[in-house]
């Protein structure tokens, strides 16, 4: 209840606000200090260039008001249309092996992998390496071979490893 007034008050009256704000004269600069001026004079003094840059060059907007673009007709056939890359058009399907895709991708460009792919073919290829080979891959999910075999080389998935519990020594002195 207390948001609708708020909300009421808040846009009460708010276009003749909007224009009174509008209308109001815009903030001045801050004043210099005085002890800068010395030093802002000098700097006009052996910098003229400075001063060229603020003034208006006369020539160059008589060439502007010259220029008038007038635009008939349709676009001509022989400009190139800006037409999507092909490399976003080509598009393959996941091949994940999840029923729910906890990333949501459903098109993968050609040429990349989804991480759940990625871990896939990373743990496909550490069980069986003799059929999960480097060109399979490549083949399979349309990569190309120097990227597979540095996917293969470089990236490894994770290993558990349990190590075997240590006797306490309490139980060790005890069995003596």
């Amino acid at each position: 209840m207390g948001s609708r007034v708020v909300r009421a008050l808040r846009n009460f009256n708010l276009e003749k606000r909007a224009h009174v704000e509008i209308g109001r004269e815009k903030p001045s600069h801050a004043p210099r200090h005085p002890g800068t001026d010395p030093l802002l004079d000098q700097q006009w003094r052996n910098h003229p260039q400075m001063n060229e840059a603020h003034k208006k060059n006369e020539e160059l907007l008589s060439f502007l008001k010259d220029i008038y673009v007038d635009s008939k007709g349709s676009p001509s056939k022989n400009l190139p249309i800006d037409e999507p890359s092909k490399q976003l058009q080509e598009h393959r399907l996941a091949k994940s092996t999840l029923s729910h895709d906890p990333f949501g991708i459903a098109h993968i460009p050609k040429g990349k992998l989804s991480i759940v792919e990625a871990l896939t073919v990373l743990n496909n290829h550490k069980l069986q390496p003799e059929i999960w080979t480097a060109d399979k891959i490549a083949e399979d999910y349309n990569l190309e071979l120097k990227d597979v075999k540095g996917l293969l080389e470089f990236f490894k998935p994770f290993e558990i490893k349990l190590l075997p519990s240590k006797p306490d020594k309490n139980e060790v002195i005890s069995a003596r």
